[in-house]
């Protein structure tokens, strides 16, 4: 896998670390502890290429980063929630009062919906959002 061109921050969904893609530089390491702080880890992953740096470091990575290159490319995951109704999935006609704004209205079965009431319907979703930042 070749070096990227620009930087890249990957921010998975949970507790897990930044995963932090940068162009080659040997004083790498010594730049991160610069910007993070000598008592930081990072780890550096040969096989895929990147540092896995603690969360807590997202604000100030991306602003050195930018400062450093200009742009970084940032991957944020997220979970996202929606809420239906039953009445709504299993409606006929056009009248939907529900939060989800007539997307799901008549749907019938709900597939990836859990019922948490009597009729209130949720999903859970996993989304990843990419934004090129610059400066």
């Amino acid at each position: 896998m070749p070096q990227p061109l620009l930087p890249c921050i990957y921010r998975p969904t949970g507790t897990e670390r930044l995963r932090v893609s940068l162009p080659y530089d040997r004083r790498n390491r010594s730049w991160i502890h610069s910007v993070i702080g000598e008592r930081a880890r990072p780890d550096y992953s040969k096989q895929h290429r990147y540092w896995l740096i603690a969360r807590d470091h997202f604000t100030k990575l991306v602003e050195a980063l930018l400062d450093r290159y200009g742009r970084v490319d940032v991957l944020a995951e997220f979970t996202t929630t929606e809420v239906c109704d039953t009445r709504c999935q299993n409606a006929r006609g056009t009248d939907c009062q529900c939060t989800c704004l007539g997307n799901n209205h008549g749907g019938g079965q709900w597939g990836g919906w859990f019922q948490i009431g009597d009729t209130t319907l949720i999903s859970h979703d996993r989304q990843l959002r990419h934004m090129r930042l610059t400066r």
